[in-house]
C-alpha cells in the first residue's frame, strides 16, 4: 500500500505541436543589406488531459524584421504529455512549471534552429533558460495582480 503513494513521473511523449513560418516580404527583402533586428518570446502552458496526466508546452515565437518590415516570423510548439501522480497542489506546480519546460525545451531549441535554417536563413540558437527563475517571475506576478 505504501508504495501506491510513492511520487510517479514519467514522459509519456514529447511532440511538435504546432509550427509555423511566414516571409511575407520575401524575395525583395532578402536583397536588403541591413542587420535585422530580432525578438524572441517565450511561452509555458501546462494543463490536465486526464487523471493524472499533463500535456506541458512551451511556444517560441521568433520576429525578425528589416527596419519595418518583416523579413520571417516563426512560431514553434513543442510538448509533452507526463504521468505526475502522488503529489500535492504545491508540489505539481512547479514540476509542470519548471521540471516539464526543461525537458520539453531543447527539443524546441534544436526545431526553431531547423526551421529557420531550412528557409534558408542562418539558424536561431535560442538561449539557455532558467526556468524556476522565469516560474519565480510569474508567481510573483500573480501574486501582486492579486494584491491589486
Amino acid at each position: 500500500m505504501a508504495d501506491q503513494q510513492e511520487p510517479v513521473f514519467h514522459i509519456q511523449r514529447v511532440y511538435l505541436k504546432d509550427c509555423s513560418l511566414e516571409q511575407p516580404n520575401s524575395p525583395d527583402i532578402l536583397r536588403e543589406e541591413a542587420q535585422p533586428s530580432v525578438d524572441i518570446q517565450l511561452g509555458v502552458d501546462a494543463k490536465n488531459i486526464a487523471d493524472g496526466m499533463y500535456e506541458v508546452s512551451v511556444t517560441a515565437t521568433v520576429h525578425t524584421q528589416i527596419k519595418d518590415r518583416t523579413v520571417f516570423l516563426v512560431e514553434v510548439t513543442q510538448a509533452g504529455i507526463f504521468e505526475i501522480r502522488h503529489l500535492s497542489d504545491e508540489q505539481i506546480a512547479p514540476v509542470l512549471g519548471i521540471g516539464c519546460p526543461q525537458i520539453v525545451y531543447p527539443y524546441l531549441r534544436g526545431n526553431v534552429a531547423d526551421l529557420v535554417q531550412r528557409a534558408g536563413f542562418p539558424p536561431v540558437h535560442l538561449s539557455e533558460i532558467n526556468f524556476q527563475s522565469m516560474y519565480e517571475q510569474q508567481q510573483a506576478q500573480a501574486a501582486q495582480a492579486v494584491v491589486q
